[in-house]
């Protein structure tokens, strides 16, 4: 098959040349610079012999359509380097330009996954076929990346299908969109049941369109909707600034805002002129710090972490038990349980368990409501489910996982009651959040085989698993702790045994920051908006009341007492009096118990505390604005800086992946670490500031031994 390199070519006797793409070099088609020279070359050869072809088909010899762009490429790019990124991107326009200019149909046959450069590849095309194969989506991933379509995506959507329908169902949340759904859309115009249907549907097609051409470059044309001038749009258009703030609180995401521009801007203007547009934003993008973050943390980090497991056949398990039918518990029985794992979850009465097996029945429910389940497999998934109270009922479990009340004792107790019925070589879990696993490790019989499991809640929708190694957890166990982690969609990072783990203490970091900030006097109101413009999902003082201040007080008291215990001197905490005050001034311990540091009626947030205030000042304007957000981010990050330091974590992923899928730093940064790698003037810079932080506001930002060496040395985080 003749072709240039990346790209086959193969004309048959009707005329049509079918283009394979089939990178050599990789597993999966990138944009790659091999690639953009097999596309010019091929580019140059189809308008050379025009006048004998029929028509295009584009295939994939793949078992995906086309990956995207060259990511390796895209994070190296520096902030010096625009001209040449421009370069790059407009010349694959041009190419895909000439492409659906040439005068002859051009199709499109997806087999696989076409996602980001690989649907704009598609888009070029007049007509695109795609097989129905759940795996055969198609979608513009790159906001989650901090980027956005920019080899046409953006302009050929909005012509396609209109300024608000592009912005809210393909370009801003970055969805993968099945065969059925994108055939909905528009964004796919025909679907086959197999792969060997594609070329022959495109070849038909081509037969009956010999005249094809974009819809944008006949005459007559108009953007579905109107343009911005249009009464509808210019009813709508000015609203969408004001959600998108809405939705990003001021935190510093550019991609979602350079999108939303570029379509906007290149409704107004000719095909030509709306593709410099986006190319310009898009351009800003990739040579800006959030996007290199955000690709090294959700996709390299992310990558890393996902690949390991045990060595050999995965592991996993037929049939498991849960102990403790609470929130947790509950919600780990379910994962267990759609993963196609037999689940028994026991609690001490048998209508306790029940109670928790309720907890799936309400969420396979929703899931059948919204079209995400069928009745069947909801039946099915519940049915997984046995509720009980008699442990003989574990009989045979090949893996335990403990979900039951944070105290030594009552874990020892249930696990030795609960050995007895396992098969042989079980793997052990716990769910403690905090509890050291070497110490809980005592209470089996079986240590090697002991590990800590931390899910996050809610389990359904929280994708971490924090997999805790103790002194004597052997590496089988770890990797079939790791087999697990996949077997139930979660994704896992390993940390060594510490009280409070990796992401509890860092988590335990931003809170008490936010309250130490209130015990300052900075009126509340300004704290939660300077985690919301910090990125954080959830307000710091909100997020301390879903947790529970006396929570938050017995953790400190037990952290206190293991330093006092172990000889030596206690992390000063500015919270503590804080807490006290709210605790046993106020009577106010969080949602729970119906009043925090917000006000509740019936269950539900009414708003801020009247009378915080009264109790703590409120009026504290000294504080820096900047100071109010970058004290968070930072007391995380070298919170994270110890547990690296300390061995805690070992991966700069596992640190990056766990701090924003766990606990919910923000993913502009790229994670604890990255954002250190990532801060204006790498390291160096980061060491400064959190210096300055130091002295205006306490020891507890002082930099970490280890990151002042790094930061002098000129070095990053980094896997070895």
């Amino acid at each position: 098959m003749a072709g240039a390199g990346s790209i086959g070519w193969e004309r048959g006797d009707d005329g049509v040349v079918v283009l394979t793409l089939d990178d050599p070099a990789r597993a999966v088609n990138t944009m790659d610079a091999a690639f953009r020279a097999d596309l010019r070359a091929v580019t140059d050869r189809l308008e050379a012999e025009r006048d004998g072809i029929a028509g295009v088909v584009v295939a994939s010899a793949k078992q995906t359509f086309f990956a995207g762009g060259d990511l390796d490429a895209l994070v190296a790019i520096g902030p010096d380097e625009a001209a040449a990124a421009a370069e790059m991107v407009e010349g694959v326009k041009a190419d895909l330009r000439r492409i659906e200019t040439l005068g002859k149909p051009v199709v499109a046959a997806i087999g696989g996954a076409a996602l980001g450069g690989g649907l704009e590849i598609a888009l070029a095309c007049h007509h695109r076929v795609v097989v129905d194969d759940p795996r055969a989506v198609v979608g513009f991933p790159e906001v989650t990346l901090g980027l956005m379509p920019g080899a046409g995506g953006v302009v050929r959507t909005v012509r396609m299908l209109g300024i608000v329908p592009a912005l809210a169902n393909v370009l801003m949340e970055g969805r993968s969109l099945r065969p059925a759904r994108a055939l909905e859309l528009g964004l796919v115009d025909e679907v086959v049941a197999a792969r060997e249907e594609l070329v022959p549907a495109a070849k038909a097609w081509i037969a009956a369109n010999p005249e094809a051409a974009q819809p944008w470059d006949r005459d007559g044309y108009s953007i579905p909707g109107g343009r911005m001038t249009g009464a509808e749009l210019e009813a709508v258009m000015p609203t969408l600034p004001a959600v998108l703030s809405k939705q990003l609180r001021g935190a510093p995401y550019p991609a979602p805002h350079a999108i939303q521009a570029a379509a906007a801007e290149g409704a107004q203007v000719d095909f030509d002129s709306a593709s410099t547009v986006e190319g310009r934003y898009f351009v800003d993008l990739v040579t800006g710090q959030a996007a290199k973050n955000m690709i090294q943390a959700f996709f390299f980090d992310m990558n890393a972490v996902r690949g390991r497991g045990s060595d050999g056949e995965p592991w996993a398990p037929a049939k498991a038990v849960v102990l403790g039918a609470g929130m947790m518990g509950a919600g780990i029985a379910y994962v267990c349980a759609k993963a196609g794992i037999e689940v028994v979850l026991q609690d001490v009465s048998a209508e306790a368990a029940e109670r928790g097996r309720g907890h799936s029945r309400k969420l396979v429910a929703k899931a059948v409501e919204r079209g995400r389940m069928s009745q069947a497999e909801a039946d099915a998934l519940v049915g997984r489910i046995r509720a009980t109270a008699d442990p003989a009922d574990a009989a045979g479990a090949e893996l335990v996982i403990e979900a039951v009340f944070e105290d030594p004792k009552v874990k020892a107790e249930v696990f030795a009651a609960i050995e007895p019925h396992l098969a042989d070589g079980a793997l052990l879990g716990s769910n403690t959040s905090s509890l050291p696993i070497t110490g809980l490790a005592e209470g089996v019989s079986r240590p090697e085989d002991f590990v800590g499991l931390h899910f996050f809640s809610p389990v359904d929708r929280m994708p971490l698993l924090e997999i805790v190694k103790g002194e004597r957890t052997s590496a089988a166990t770890l990797g079939r702790a790791l087999d697990l982690a996949k077997a139930i969609a979660k994704t896992p990072i390993v940390v060594n045994d510490s009280r409070g783990f990796f992401t509890t203490r860092v988590i335990g970091a931003f809170i008490d920051e936010g309250i130490a900030l209130l015990g300052e006097g900075a009126p509340a109101p300004s704290i939660e908006q300077a985690s919301g413009q910090a990125g954080y999902p959830a307000p710091v003082l909100q997020l301390a009341d879903e947790l529970n201040l006396a929570l938050l007080r017995k953790v400190g008291q037990e952290n206190r007492a293991a330093a006092e215990a172990e000889g030596r001197a206690a992390a000063d905490n500015p919270a503590s009096a804080v807490i006290e005050t709210m605790i046993d001034g106020h009577d106010r311990a969080g949602r729970a118990a119906g009043a925090g540091f917000y006000d509740y009626a019936d269950g539900r947030r009414t708003g801020l505390w009247g009378g915080l205030r009264d109790a703590f000042g409120g009026q504290n304007r000294d504080i820096p604005f900047a100071d109010l957000v970058e004290r968070m981010l930072f007391v995380e990050a070298i919170e994270a800086a110890k547990c690296f330091e300390e061995g805690v974590i070992e991966s700069v992923a596992d640190a990056n992946v766990g701090s924003i899928l766990g606990i919910g730093f923000p993913g502009w940064t790229g994670g604890v670490l990255q954002y250190v790698n990532g801060y204006a003037g790498g390291p160096a810079g980061f060491v400064a500031r959190a210096r300055e932080l130091a002295g205006r506001y306490g020891d507890r930002f002082e930099p970490p031994a280890s990151l002042v060496e790094l930061a002098a040395a000129g070095g990053a985080y980094e896997e070895e």
